[in-house]
């Protein structure tokens, strides 16, 4: 019987092992691209400041501010998505998930009045988790529906629903829908979906999925056939 080598890595390590590398290695190109940005333009000023021409300053500064956004933005949801994969079950606590939907609710009354947009909901359960990554993921999903609005005001309705031992929650829009090859990419870090000018650095649905997973649930995107989408997430009942 031949004897395992001490250097053989599990197929599960390996697979996880790519997965972090690949990680990594979109983080690090995201993170390049308004670096660049930022190290040009600041040379162009600097470029500028010895001439008598100052025209350009305004421009290239506003350059460099916004690849400053998009680095803070970028950093912001690495350390949302490193905090989610450190979610511990001992911290766990009896959490009323209406109560967290309504704070989340008012601390995106500015967004929410700005698009117009109307959200409903009904009685929501308690739920065994850690309330500071629950009411993170209702904040990713309604800011989702806000972004990925279409030409109509967003209206958005949360839902739920007791199943065998388990609560399955939903977060219905009325945007543009979803392609059925994005249902599962979109989960994926990094990735936006093309044509929406507002998307942040592409983590949020990544967050949601680990936080969710820790709790020890699942979530999923469908389509709607009237128009829009639904987020569709469980949650082990109490």
């Amino acid at each position: 019987m031949s004897r395992k080598k001490e250097t053989d890595v599990p197929d599960v390590s390996r697979a996880a092992n790519c997965s972090v590398s690949e990680f990594l290695l979109r983080a690090c190109h995201d993170l390049r691209t308004p670096l660049r940005t930022i190290r040009a333009h600041a040379e162009l000023v600097l470029r500028a400041s010895s001439t008598t021409d100052t025209s350009n300053f305004e421009k290239h500064l506003g350059f460099v501010i916004e690849g400053a956004k998009k680095i803070e933005l970028l950093v912001d949801g690495l350390a949302s998505y490193s905090m989610a994969l450190q979610i511990e079950r001992g911290a766990f606590r009896s959490t009323p998930m209406d109560v967290l939907l309504r704070a989340v609710l008012a601390k995106l009354d500015g967004e929410l009045r700005d698009a117009g947009a109307q959200v409903s909901y009904g009685h929501l359960p308690r739920i065994l988790g850690d309330p500071d990554r629950l009411m993170q993921v209702f904040e990713s999903l309604l800011r989702n529906s806000i972004q990925c609005r279409g030409q109509n005001p967003p209206a958005i309705d949360i839902t739920s629903e007791q199943r065998a031992g388990e609560w399955l929650f939903a977060v219905s829009d009325n945007g543009p829908g979803l392609e059925a090859a994005h249902l599962e990419t979109i989960f994926r870090p990094f990735e936006r979906l093309k044509g929406n000018e507002r998307a942040g650095p592409g983590l949020g649905l990544t967050i949601c999925r680990a936080i969710v997973e820790r709790h020890g649930g699942r979530i999923w995107a469908e389509s709607n056939a009237a128009g829009g989408a639904t987020f569709c997430f469980t949650l082990p009942a109490e």
